[in-house]
């Protein structure tokens, strides 16, 4: 057999797992609230696992790999940002949503949670954050699409534009018709193999390069400020702006979903050690795997074409032809958790936020999951066309989408679990000015260069949200027995 012919078995293998996946949630779903965030009753390792994939997707493989092989470790602090948001995602929000979106009218999206928290009978809060969703996951999902095109592009030498539409076939297969659990499960899978390859190629590849001391000196001879945090050139703007990638936890519909759906509040615990760890052991595999591919391409005295491809070309120089089909599979891992998560959120936001809230509430649950699967369809056909110029970079496209959410939905979800008076105006203001302010700066070339556009459009959802509640608040007393309820229940099952 050929190095193709190995390769290409792995991913077939790996393909074929994944539909299999679907086809056993497919037999499991039987309602909406399967469908959409599968019966609420994941345990830690799959929740864990399941957020870290959906969250990771291409970037962690492909995007934060390259930037580091270009620009060394100032870089880092993007994955430091993360590391640090995560976790106290994990520590605050996690176990107060998963009690209040089932105190709340027992809600299986963040917008029905947000309308039913802040009793928002005019539907707007509801609606806006369905199409807040849309638009920007249309730009998330486009990232993945566009990582399977490079992916099949740099390892198979196939088009990129039959490679994009490969992975999305199969990623929507299984997504369309297993729903939330299809997507949980896959990702438990997609998640070990994307951590035990991220381990595996820079502990292999220091070999190759002589060791620690020679890596290290080949490293420097490219450039002498690739392994310094704070290079001379960098200013405290860059550092704030990579730091603030973890400001957009907070508000990322497709991670916190995962909290909504785990069993129990005692769960969040052991899942946020699990989810934590494996960031951990993640990030710090893509940032060594760059710096060991800096040091293999300047004793070879050669140039990589594509910096965002080092993890694949690592994994075809270091091992068996199979082992490292098995190494690209983690980057298709990469890809699909995150675009089928993406996927299944944007359509929960279609029925269950738009459709539901302006046309039609009295459907049966088939209706509901039907229409669920052909809005998966429908969101990908529209992501691809988007990821059909390949010039898009990995990076980019992710960092504004987590912008977005991060500035729209952040503050507000933060809000709604530790302030009473959060009201359903203040609530909506403040998501469309964050939204508003993150899709300006990001496409204001002079300011996105000057600073993350994370950075105002947080700030401007918090403070336009806490003034306006402020203006507009009136007690509520089905809202303060909710929020009473939930801090009871909270206390109890930590106890």
């Amino acid at each position: 057999m050929s190095d193709y012919s190995y390769q290409l078995l792995a991913i077939i293998i790996y393909m074929i797992a994944m539909l299999g996946i679907g086809w056993y949630a497919f037999r499991k779903t039987s309602n909406l609230t399967d469908y959409m965030l599968g019966g609420r009753g994941l345990g830690a390792a799959v929740t864990a696992l399941s957020a870290g994939a959906a969250d990771m997707s291409g970037w962690l493989l492909m995007g934060l790999p390259g930037a580091i092989y270009v620009s060394g470790l100032v870089e880092a602090w993007i994955a430091l940002g993360l590391t640090i948001g995560a976790y106290l995602n994990w520590l605050l929000v996690a176990p107060r949503l998963r009690v209040y979106t089932q105190v709340a009218n027992n809600s299986i999206t963040i917008p029905s949670y947000l309308d039913n928290r802040l009793r928002d009978h005019t539907k707007l809060l509801r609606i806006a954050s369905g199409i807040i969703i849309l638009v920007f996951f249309t730009f998330y999902v486009s990232s993945g699409m566009v990582s399977g095109g490079k992916f099949f592009e740099s390892s198979f030498g196939m088009d990129y534009h039959t490679g994009l539409v490969f992975v999305s076939t199969v990623v929507v297969a299984y997504t369309l018709f297993g729903g939330f659990l299809a997507v949980s499960y896959t990702d438990v899978i997609q998640g070990l193999i994307m951590v035990i390859t991220l381990i595996a190629v820079p502990v292999v590849g220091v070999f190759l390069t002589g060791g620690i001391g020679e890596t290290v000196d080949s490293i420097k001879a490219v450039n002498p400020n690739m392994l310094t945090l704070i290079p001379p050139s960098v200013t405290a703007a860059v550092i704030i702006s990579s730091l603030a990638w973890g400001l957009g936890y907070f508000g990322q519909p497709h991670i916190i979903v995962r909290f909504m759906a785990i069993a129990s509040v005692k769960e969040t615990k052991s899942a946020r050690r699990i989810g934590i760890g494996w960031m951990i052991f993640s990030l710090l595999g893509a940032l060594a795997t760059a710096l060991v591919g800096v040091a293999y391409f300047q004793q070879q005295g050669t140039e990589l074409k594509d910096a965002e491809t080092i993890f694949i070309v690592l994994g075809q120089i270091l091992f068996h032809p199979f082992i490292a089909g098995i190494v690209l599979a983690a980057i298709l891992a990469a890809v699909m958790s995150t675009i089928s998560s993406q996927l299944i959120v944007t359509s929960s936001a279609l029925i269950e936020d738009i459709y539901k809230a302006l046309f039609n509430k009295t459907a049966d649950d088939k209706h509901y999951v039907f229409l669920g699967r052909v809005a998966v369809l429908l969101v990908a056909i529209f992501a691809a066309i988007v990821a059909w110029n390949p010039e898009n970079t990995i990076l980019d496209l992710v960092g504004f989408a987590w912008a977005g959410f991060g500035s729209a939905f952040g503050p507000i979800i933060l809000l709604s679990l530790f302030w009473r008076k959060l009201t359903n105006y203040g609530a909506l203001s403040g998501m469309v000015a964050g939204a508003i302010v993150a899709f300006v700066w990001g496409r204001t070339e002079s300011l996105s260069s000057m600073l993350y556009e994370i950075v105002p459009g947080f700030i401007a959802c918090l403070v336009v949200a806490v003034v306006v509640s402020m203006i507009t608040y009136k007690r509520n007393t089905e809202i303060e027995k909710e929020f009473d309820e939930t801090l009871r229940i909270l206390n109890e099952e930590r106890n």
